[in-house]
């Protein structure tokens, strides 16, 4: 029940504006609410998982920890009803400033300490909380300027609320991501949200408020605004800096596509490290090792038509291209601006010894899922070179429905290589893969390739990937057919990472570490998660 001396204490007499009006502007404010609120939770949910992996878990965690907080916040707001007006502009001026400086402190957090998830649940909690709470005082005000049944108000308010919200979350990747990126895109939405709770509260209400009220709102809206300009002013300064934190003093292209950032160390090819949303990816000390371990193995047979998966890079191309009977070689890549890269970047093309110039490549910017499902003719060889299945993003192509829509793009006598991650420091992801592959109605023959430690990463992902390094990565050969054999083509260029006889060896050795009983990866039940 809404406390009966609020309605009774003046009316809407007291208004500066007639209750119709009135009600209008509140529900405006709802609408303007409603969006900021679900661009902040769509901001925690982006970049908790551009910094921490794994979309299905960092949303989960957002959403659920922030209706719960909601909860706690709509009972916290009961001993505010009677001062709900000042109770609601404080509110809002606070939700702007947690809201708009969320996505800078969990940058920061992430770029200067390597952990970023205590600060997601705490921008979760306290911005859920916030938002629980303007409900029952707007519920308070609207029927302030218009009195009318409970069940009217609660309709029109949630209406507004509705509308508001599907507004937010159509901006957030249509209009400020692309134009104002994510961290200068919180600080403008809070800016609005102070500038729409501010105002309501002050035009609409503003005879309800005693004078000490009505100036502590007036500093708090105008201190929030004037923090949030400043911070998008420094907003470039910032990035740079957290840039420098995360990747090292030697960053020279850092671009953020349509798919993920983009990020290039060093002065030349044998300094580069590429990273991709934060991950280091290719590192020119060691890359190698990856690349000729991938491409070379699943070479031994017909390759006269190559398809690679991924690998925008081009350095599983330049593998490829090595030999001078592959007639035609298709890359198909998800992110354009990575393939952009890999052909412009004098460092970049140079390691991949400049494999876009060659006219037997043929570049698709496409989502390798779809692209298979489309029909594209049939391979000697497909290279899956694709980020960990661990990423959650990337878990579809590692089912067992990727698979079979590999296989059937496979020539008679044709195979297919993964890269299944480091079976000694997660086996069962390695497992599954290769379960999967199985269930496609693949033959696999497992091996890995020990990697060099190496210091090229920096920040945070600089543990990880030596840790990598050190415990090797893993690929899974397969065929439609038979099992195909494990070794290097008669004809094959000179490699420095492998000899025949250590192939073979390595796959001895990867086969007796098998896990045997795991079920495959479906589109419907992945299961890469349950080995982290």
């Amino acid at each position: 029940m809404i406390d009966q001396q609020v309605l009774l204490r003046g009316g809407a007499a007291c208004l500066p504006v007639r209750p119709r009006t009135g009600r209008y502007l509140v529900l405006a404010a709802v609408f303007v609410c409603a969006a900021c609120g679900l661009v902040y939770e769509l901001e925690l949910v982006a970049l908790a998982s551009y910094l921490i992996g794994d979309s299905v878990t960092q949303a989960s965690v957002v959403l659920s920890v922030m209706v719960f907080a909601m909860g706690v916040g709509s009972l916290l707001a009961k001993r505010l009803r009677s001062r709900a007006a000042v109770g609601f502009g404080l509110i809002e001026a606070a939700l702007a400033l947690v809201g708009g400086s969320s996505a800078l402190v969990l940058y920061a957090t992430f770029a200067w300490i390597g952990e970023s998830r205590y600060a997601l649940v705490g921008f979760s909690l306290a911005i859920g909380i916030l938002i629980g709470a303007e409900i029952p005082l707007l519920m308070t005000l609207i029927q302030r300027v218009d009195r009318q049944d409970a069940g009217g108000a609660v309709a029109d308010l949630f209406a507004a609320d509705y509308v508001g919200a599907l507004v937010g979350g159509l901006a957030f990747p249509f209009l400020l991501l692309p134009v104002l990126g994510q961290l200068s895109g919180a600080l403008f939405t809070g800016a609005v949200n102070a500038a729409a709770g501010g105002a309501l509260v002050l035009c609409v209400f503003r005879r309800d408020l005693t004078p000490r009220s009505r100036w502590l709102l007036i500093l708090s809206n105008v201190a929030v605004i004037a923090v949030l300009a400043v911070a998008g002013a420094l907003v470039d300064d910032f990035e740079r800096a957290a840039r420098r934190a995360v990747y090292g003093d030697g960053v020279r292209v850092a671009v953020q596509t349509e798919v993920q950032e983009v990020v290039l160390t060093g002065a030349g090819r044998s300094s580069l490290d590429l990273y991709l949303d934060g991950r280091l990816r290719v590192s020119a000390r060691d890359e190698y090792r990856y690349h000729e371990a991938l491409v070379h193995p699943a070479m031994n047979g017909p390759h006269t038509h190559v398809l690679i998966l991924g690998g925008g890079d081009g350095l599983a191309a330049r593998e490829v291209l090595r030999y001078p009977d592959v007639r035609d070689v298709t890359v198909v890549e998800l992110d354009g601006g990575v393939t952009r890269l890999a052909r412009t970047d004098p460092a970049l093309s140079e390691l991949n010894g400049h494999a876009y110039r060659d006219p037997r490549l043929t570049a698709v910017t496409a989502d390798a899922f779809s692209w298979l499902r489309a029909g594209h003719g049939r391979y000697d060889v497909v290279i899956s070179d694709l980020p960990d299945p661990g990423i959650s993003t990337s878990t579809k192509l590692y089912s067992a429905e990727f698979y079979g829509l590999v296989a059937e793009s496979l020539a008679p006598g044709g195979r297919l290589v993964v890269h299944g991650g480091p079976p000694l420091s997660r086996p069962r992801t390695f497992w599954t893969v290769e379960a999967s592959m199985r269930a496609a109605g693949l033959r696999t023959r497992p091996y890995r390739m020990s990697g060099r430690l190496s210091d090229s990463a920096a920040g945070p992902d600089r543990a990880t990937h030596r840790a990598h390094a050190a415990h090797g990565w893993g690929f899974v050969l397969a065929g439609p057919g038979k099992r195909p054999p494990l070794g290097l083509a008669a004809k094959a260029p000179p490699l420095r990472s492998m000899t025949r006889a250590a192939l073979v060896d390595a796959g001895r050795e990867t086969e007796r570490a098998r896990l045997r009983g795991l079920p495959p990866s479906t589109l419907v039940h992945p299961r890469y998660w349950e080995d982290r």
